[in-house]
């Protein structure tokens, strides 16, 4: 490993977590070389912050994501828990019994169809490393010009059921942590509650196994800056979180530790139990991991935390199924990727702890994530004119199922944009031509981005990013474009009839607003009333009603740190 790489380890937590994970795991891996492992290092990220090198007993070099997961029995599929990768093939075959012997071998669960067509002669591994998919003539995407036009495969989508069935990387055999008491599919032990969540760490055998896993990863880092915990906010896996951040606290201080609380996407009212359970996880989770993390974040395509469903959001060059986890997690993962570019840059890095304590002043634990995927750059267009064409609206999505956005505002913001050409960067108009805006005055694309945020938010802590290095959404990222985006993603006139898209541009924001405080409250309002001794899960794990109005008060106390002006820089 790389001297100084400045590590952070993963914890993901839950299946939907699993789902989010699979994606960005599968984007970083496409940007350094394939599915084969890490060839080329992007020059502006770097790789070391979250993956780490190693050999196989047969000298193969390895390069894996610095990851533990937990997930519930069922979850893996065809996946095999220790993995294969640091199996030795000889040691296996050979049998010490010299007798007759007889061997039944049995695939306990198939491989998806999905990933099943990703691996088969359909599949190419083109000469730049990059996994594509010979075009299948299915209606969907940009027709292709010519019969060779390489495009992703779509109809084994809503087949996938499990992260595992489109996870393209190798794992290490310390990442996978099984929890066999609860069932992954099935109404029966269900893993649904906050309360329950927390009894699995206070189990001695699944909290000395993850404490083993920790350590190993920890003590093999040169630096380690902090943790990074994707976290299922909805259901039991919120309070696995909250004692897992809690242990990681308690045992590296001085570290930062920064909790994505995942939630899929739209609710259906015909399902009220599953949407109080819902609630109640989220208020707990939000409360209880903001009390250990130094930063917590709520991420969603919904449009709302409460109990009354709002519709998903909308991206103008994104068409997604809202019901597909396979869908709404590769958004995610995509802003995700974005925003944490911070602390994995490899020149002028901002540390965890840095960026946590910039937008978590005061008490502001909890944050929000916005993106816009892809950012609408059109080709002759530079960046101070797609700027001057947002106007003054917000230039970002919410993804924090936080309401509406429009008027909000802002204490601190942190802002990533990427995928953009350095010829765009600044005003490409001959000397003398009056010049549209101040933005089309400045000397560099940095400037550019920061006048127009402080132009945006002329009061707010902020910080940006420029780089040049785009996100990569080749399969099996699922094919979400429209045809009036380019091959890079670009924004055209009309309907493109070439390649399908392989990378885009994309804007990301962390921000602390002060709409949080109506979002918290009205989530704290919902509950008040709420008789705890109705949802036998929550008091079969030992959570009483005056745990709950014990909550209410520290979610009501969280949402008062978003009140006012006194946090703002002057």
């Amino acid at each position: 490993m790389a001297g100084g790489a400045r590590e952070v380890l993963t914890l993901q937590l839950g299946h939907f977590s699993g789902f989010v994970g699979a994606h960005w795991w599968n984007q970083q891996d496409a940007a350094l070389g394939g599915p084969t492992g890490a060839k080329e290092q992007p020059a502006e990220l770097c790789p070391d912050v979250l993956y780490r090198t190693g050999r196989t007993l047969h000298g193969q070099e390895t390069y894996t994501p610095r990851l533990i997961l937990m997930d519930l029995k069922g979850s893996l599929s065809s996946l095999k828990q220790e993995g294969g990768l640091y199996r030795d093939k000889q040691l296996d075959a050979a049998i010490a019994w010299q007798g007759k012997l007889t061997t039944h071998k049995e695939e306990l669960y198939p491989r998806n169809p999905y990933l099943q067509d990703l691996l088969s002669a359909e599949g190419v591994l083109s000469s730049d490393g990059i996994w594509r998919v010979k075009s299948i003539p299915n209606g969907k995407g940009p027709p292709p010009r010519t019969t060779t036009t390489l495009k992703p495969l779509i109809p084994m989508e809503g087949s996938i059921r499990v992260w595992s069935d489109f996870l393209r990387v190798h794992l290490h055999p310390r990442s996978i942590c099984m929890i066999q008491k609860y069932n992954h599919d099935g109404e029966a032990g269900r893993l649904e509650a906050f309360g329950q969540g927390e009894s699995i760490l206070k189990d001695p055998k699944y909290l000395e196994e993850l404490e083993d896993r920790l350590h190993f990863y920890v003590e093999e880092c040169d630096f380690l800056q902090g943790f990074q915990i994707l976290c299922d906010l909805h259901d039991g896996f919120s309070g696995v979180g909250a004692k897992a951040a809690e242990l990681l606290q308690d045992e590296y201080s001085g570290r930062g530790i920064i909790t994505w609380g995942l939630l899929p996407g739209p609710y259906s009212l015909g399902e009220p139990q599953k949407n109080i359970y819902r609630v109640l996880n989220t208020a707990f989770g939000l409360v209880r991991l903001s009390a250990h993390s130094s930063l917590v974040c709520p991420l969603s395509l919904g449009g709302s935390l409460g109990l009354r469903p709002e519709p998903p959001v909308s991206f103008p060059h994104l068409r997604y199924d809202a019901t597909l986890p396979f869908h709404c997690s590769a958004i995610l993962a995509t802003a995700l990727d974005t925003v944490t570019v911070p602390y994995r840059l490899r020149s002028s890095p901002v540390s965890m702890v840095h960026l946590a304590d910039m937008l978590s002043f005061s008490g502001k634990k909890v944050v929000t994530a916005g993106a816009t995927i892809p950012f609408p750059l059109v080709p002759g267009q530079t960046l101070p004119d797609t700027l001057i064409q947002l106007g003054g609206a917000t230039p970002w999505t919410s993804l924090s199922a936080c309401g509406d956005i429009s008027g909000t505002q802002y204490f601190a913001q942190s802002v990533v944009l990427r995928g953009l050409s350095r010829a765009c960067h600044t005003s490409q108009l001959t000397p003398g031509t009056p010049l549209p805006s101040p933005l089309h005055a400045c000397a560099t694309g940095e400037e550019v981005l920061a006048q127009y945020l402080q132009q945006q938010q002329p009061r707010v802590r902020s910080s940006s990013h420029l780089l040049l290095t785009p996100c990569k959404v080749v399969p099996p990222y699922p094919y979400l474009f429209s045809s009036s985006l380019s091959q890079q993603g670009l924004v055209l006139d009309g309907p493109l009839t070439g390649a399908a898209v392989e990378s885009i541009p994309v804007l990301g924001a962390l921000c602390s607003p002060s709409s949080l405080n109506g979002t918290l409250e009205g989530l704290a309002k919902e509950l008040t009333k709420l008789d705890l001794r109705r949802w036998a899960s929550f008091m079969d794990a030992g959570v009483e009603q005056d745990d709950l109005e014990e909550m209410l008060q520290e979610l009501h106390d969280l949402a008062q740190c978003y009140q006012g002006g006194d946090s703002l820089m002057d």
